[in-house]
Order: C-alpha cells, then sequence, then structure tokens
C-alpha cells in the first residue's frame, strides 16, 4: 500500500519502507491543492516585485543583492551548480531515497512556494526507482543539506547522474528510460528542493530503526552471558525498576526477563552469588539509558519529518513571508550523536561481559578461554582483541559533532550543526556495534555449551539461532570467518526473529 504523504504522520518506519522496501509514495490531491495556493502567493509577489530571499535576491552573504528579472530566470541553475560541491564516493541509494522522501514530506506542507513538479518529480523518481548519484559528504548540516541535496535537485533540470535498474546514467537518460519529464526549474523552485537537512533525516531515520534493533539484540546477548555466567537474577525485577522510574530500564529488564523465562536460574535451582559485577547486574541500568536516548531520538526525527524546514516560509493564508532559519540541523544533530555515543556504551558493556566469559577467575567455572584445549588451543582469545579494536574505534568516533561549528560564508553563516558528519559517524559506529554484539553471542553461546543446567526459552532459542551460523569450537580455527557470519547474522537480525518465535515480542520503550 503506497506511502501517503501529506506533510502529516510521516513515521520512521515509513521511511524504511520507501527506501529499502521500494514502497511507492502518493503525493496526495490535498496536500498537490495546498502547494498550488502557496505558489500563487509566491507569483503574485514576484510580479509585484516584492524582494524575497532566495527568489529574487541572491543567498548566504549576497542576500542583499537583489537580482534582475532576467537573473531571477537563471539563478535557480546557477544556485543548483555552486552548491553542487561535494566530495567522496556514492551515498547508499537507500540514504537518497529517504532523503528523497523527507524533502517531499515538506514541500507537502504548502510553505515552500516551489511549483508542485517539483515534489510530483520527485515523488515519480521514488515509484520509478531512478534515485541521483550523491557524493557522500560535503554538508555541515545548516542551510540543509545543500551539496547533497543540490546533486539531487540536479535532476530536475535533467542533469548529473542517477542510478536507475542497477546502472549508473546520466540522469537525463535515466529520466527518459523511466517516462518521467523533466520540469526544470523557475523562481524558488531549486532553493526549495535543497534547503532543509534531508539526507541527514533521511540517514538518521534508517539509523534510528536498525539501532532499535540492534538493542533487543544487545539483551539477548545479555541474556545468554548471563546465564553462562550463573547470573543472580534479581536486578532484573521489574519492582526494582519501577521504583527509579526510568521506563528504559523497565523494558530492559522485562526483555531480560523474557528470554530467560523458565531457566533454573530463574526459578532458583542453582547456587548464585548474593551479587554479581556491575557489567552483569548494571546491564538494565546502562542499557535501558540508552533506550531512553533512542526514543528521544525517534520523537526529534519524526517532528523534523513532518516539520517545515525550509527557509523562507510563505504563508498564504495570510500572505505572509518568513524567514528564519528552519534549515538549521541542531535539533536532529544532538540525538545523532546521542544515539551514536549509546551504540558505544552499550558495546562497552557487551566487551566486558565477554573479558568475564573468557577470564577463568572471573566465568564461575567455565574454561579459560572457553577451550578445553587450553595451552594448545587458545580458544576466543584473539575474538576479544578484535572487539577491543572496534571499541576504540566507536570511542573515537563518539566525539560530538554538533558542538564542532565552522563558521562559512564569510561568517554569515557562522553556526552550523555538522549533523551529516554525526550521521555518518553515527552508522560506522553501528556497524562496529554489530561486530561488537556478534562475538559476545559467539562467547556466550560457547559458554552455554559448557552448563548442564535448563536454559530460559528464549536463550534456547537465541543458542540455536547462533549454532545455524558458527558451530562449536571444539579446537581452534581461523575466527574471521565466524565473526563476520555473525555479525551479518546480527545485521540481518536472524537472533532477534528466532527468540521472538519462541517467546513473543520483546518490548520497545517508545
Amino acid at each position: 500500500m503506497p506511502i501517503r504523504v501529506d506533510g502529516s504522520g510521516l513515521r520512521i518506519e515509513d521511511v524504511v519502507a520507501v527506501a529499502r522496501g521500494g514502497e511507492k509514495v502518493e503525493f496526495t490531491a490535498q496536500a498537490l491543492g495546498r502547494v498550488k495556493k502557496c505558489r500563487g502567493m509566491l507569483e503574485k509577489k514576484i510580479k509585484a516585485r516584492e524582494i524575497m530571499y532566495g527568489v529574487n535576491t541572491g543567498i548566504g552573504e549576497f542576500s542583499e543583492v537583489v537580482l534582475s528579472d532576467e537573473q531571477v530566470k537563471q539563478f535557480q541553475k546557477y544556485l543548483i551548480y555552486n552548491h553542487a560541491a561535494g566530495i567522496g564516493k556514492p551515498a547508499p541509494v537507500e540514504h537518497v531515497r529517504a532523503a528523497m522522501l523527507s524533502r517531499i514530506n515538506v514541500h507537502a506542507k504548502d510553505r515552500s512556494g516551489c511549483r508542485p513538479e517539483i515534489p510530483l518529480t520527485y515523488a515519480a523518481m521514488l515509484n520509478k526507482g531512478v534515485v541521483p548519484v550523491v557524493c557522500e559528504k560535503g554538508s555541515v548540516g545548516a542551510c540543509g543539506d545543500l551539496a547533497p541535496m543540490s546533486q539531487v535537485a540536479l535532476s530536475l533540470i535533467g542533469e548529473g547522474e542517477c542510478f536507475y535498474k542497477g546502472l549508473r546514467m546520466p540522469a537525463k537518460s535515466a529520466l527518459a528510460r523511466a517516462g518521467i519529464p523533466i520540469p526544470g526549474l523557475k523562481a524558488r523552485d531549486g532553493l526549495a528542493a535543497i534547503n532543509g537537512s534531508n539526507l541527514q533525516t533521511g540517514i538518521g531515520c534508517l539509523l534510528i530503526h536498525d539501532a532499535e534493533r540492534w538493542v533487543k539484540q544487545a539483551e539477548i546477548a545479555a541474556a545468554m552471558s548471563l546465564e553462562s555466567l550463573l547470573a543472580n537474577t534479581k536486578p532484573y525485577d521489574r519492582r526494582l525498576h519501577e521504583l527509579r522510574g526510568f521506563k528504559g530500564a523497565m523494558t530492559s529488564a522485562d526483555n531480560l526477563r523474557l528470554v530467560m523465562a523458565g531457566s533454573d536460574l530463574a526459578t532458583g535451582k542453582l547456587k548464585v552469588k548474593v551479587q554479581d559485577a556491575y557489567s552483569m547486574r548494571s546491564t538494565p541500568q546502562v542499557i535501558g539509558a540508552f533506550r531512553d536516548s533512542l526514543a528521544y531520538a525517534r520523537k526529534q526525527f519524526e517532528i523534523e519529518l513532518n516539520g517545515v524546514a525550509d527557509n523562507p516560509i510563505f504563508l498564504h493564508e495570510s500572505d505572509t513571508v518568513l524567514t528564519g532559519a528552519n534549515f538549521q540541523g541542531t535539533p536532529i544533530s544532538m540525538p545523532l550523536d546521542m544515539v551514536g555515543a549509546g551504540l558505544c556504551m552499550v558495546s562497552v558493556l557487551s566487551e566486558r561481559r565477554l573479558n568475564r566469559l573468557l577470564n577463568p577467575a572471573l566465568s564461575v567455572g567455565l574454561p579459560a578461554f572457553l577451550t578445553k584445549g587450553a595451552g594448545m588451543f587458545s580458544g576466543l582469545m584473539l575474538s576479544q582483541y578484535t572487539a577491543d579494536t572496534l571499541i576504540v574505534e566507536q570511542r573515537i568516533l563518539s566525539a560530538p559533532s554538533c558542538i564542532q561549528s565552522i563558521p562559512a560564508a564569510a561568517d554569515q553563516e557562522d553556526f552550523v550543526s555538522m549533523g551529516m558528519n554525526g550521521a555518518l559517524k553515527a552508522k560506522q559506529i553501528l556497524d562496529n556495534a554489530r561486530g561488537v554484539l556478534a562475538i559476545e553471542l559467539i562467547a556466550a553461546a560457547q559458554g552455554l555449551d559448557f552448563r548442564t543446567f535448563a536454559f530460559g526459552k528464549g536463550t534456547k532459542a537465541a543458542l540455536a539461532a547462533v549454532r545455524k551460523v558458527v558451530k562449536h569450537l571444539d579446537e581452534d580455527r581461523p575466527l574471521f570467518k565466524d565473526h563476520n557470519a555473525m555479525a551479518q547474522a546480527v545485521t540481518e537480525c536472524r537472533v532477534l526473529e528466532a527468540v521472538e518465535a519462541a517467546v513473543g515480542p520483546l518490548k520497545d520503550s517508545w
């Protein structure tokens, strides 16, 4: 069923469906009617020679330069030319599709003043699989993602390149093959196409979606490790977390109990320590804190998805033009930094449990490095090295980008969000987090293989899912294949799917 685009109600799940699933979009008739009204207001003002930023003036430091009628006709093209100034490899197709959907929904708010042909062309491109080639780097995250969105906008004049049916080709050829007319650019159209933080919004939506699934797998891995380490289960009693009041911690504790339900640990058949180390008993508090941050990030991104991110803004009901800074990426740049840091934090917790599984002084009777041939074999000793280097890289990347402003445009644009840096590094942090979690899953499964008590229903399902990917380590073998295969399984949420099939859906906290 097509995703209806009307300026409101767009959710992260809709972005995922369009960006990754190829779901069609429908620019609603109501939104189209409003866009036409807004454009009518703008054209009256142009005819009356009213001075409006970015319509009949230059932009940035040149905002005080008034353009002649002839210059107005050409300005939008040159605006796109000079802003298409990115660098680097092409952004993933799913990122560009997500950005285009985000921009269309801005236009559906009927405050951008562009012709209806602009969002309708982008909608047609999404529906027919024509995706502009966009350099991954170049945005400072204020005045919008100008460089990448300008490469998208080149398609509106039949320039630049696009991916179509698996091939990279000139945009003009791709549009022709797809049967999409080239709309061209008239007054205001170019700036309306680029003046929002839409690429970082699109990347962030996909990242949040993935992180929400990763954190559930982090809870599953934790439950497996806790059972391997004969944990005291009292720290996961919901009453404990209700007394403090953080929703994320309550959710995390609920999920841990759900996975371990039915275990001899949970029923008290086994003797356990009075109190475990922080990396074990603090799991709900730490993962819960990340869950709360994710919930905040989701809220911010869905506000941005359905907000007016543009400049200037046209209020056709009152015949008013407002200039401001609704393109500024900071409201989503800060949450992106927080998500990246949270992924790193939970990964550190995972590695500390891994350490306890491998260290015979801490593993409550498990063999050293989870091998029975210690000395001849080293077991999973080197897996910890790999997890550690991934975490160090995460820590380096976790420095916030939102405070890294560098002034631009002769100090007219003297504070920028650097949100694109935040999006790209958070994605890299998540990639590393999948690797760290994969290694904990491998080690936790190896530890469970040495235990003989009854595991929780979810733990058994998780163990079986891991064993479909990585076999038990009887004797040493090259581990890189296991690491990469398990990391791919984490990316595809295979362990999560197996556990939820066994015990039902794990909870969300948003």
